[in-house]
């Protein structure tokens, strides 16, 4: 992770650090040219993977937002499933009527929340849960990332914790 940490800084960023292997990078930076910023980003990460990276970008404030809304209702508390937030790349360009469900992975988007799709995931007959990421992004026409929705609770604190330098 001290190279992803090292790229971040070289472009740009401060109070750089990784939260788990899924590539969740926090970071303190201007807000002055995002566009130049992720462009930059998106340069190194590109010489550390040596493929293109999907980049996708959401402020401390917008994660705390989102969290605050509690989208997910009384199904948060229910151990009985999972619960995910795909983070789109952009907007879908098509029709985006909600619930949208994958049976056979046993998924169903029960909306979309600033710009995201909230997902909730029960288990198979298999005893897995399905995972939402592969299925959003075909089925919106978008890329997006997925995050369940503990580690989007936790980013939203840590990114709290950040302090401006």
């Amino acid at each position: 992770m001290a190279d992803v940490q090292a790229a971040f800084t070289r472009a740009g960023c401060r109070n750089v650090s990784t939260y788990i292997a899924s590539g969740n990078v926090i970071f303190d930076a201007p807000a002055s040219d995002a566009a130049a910023l992720r462009r930059r980003i998106g340069r190194g990460m590109r010489a550390l993977l040596g493929a293109e990276p999907v980049i996708v970008y959401r402020t401390g404030h917008e994660l705390q937002k989102l969290v605050d809304a509690a989208p997910f209702g009384p199904l948060a508390g229910d151990r009985t499933i999972k619960l995910y937030v795909a983070f789109l790349v952009e907007k879908p360009r098509g029709r985006t009527a909600f619930p949208r469900s994958l049976p056979k992975e046993a998924l169903e988007a029960i909306g979309m929340k600033n710009g995201d799709a909230l997902i909730v995931s029960r288990r198979k007959p298999n005893g897995m849960y399905g995972f939402p990421a592969n299925w959003i992004e075909k089925d919106l026409g978008v890329v997006a990332t997925a995050r369940n929705w503990s580690t989007v609770t936790k980013l939203a604190q840590l990114a709290g914790q950040q302090r401006p330098s």
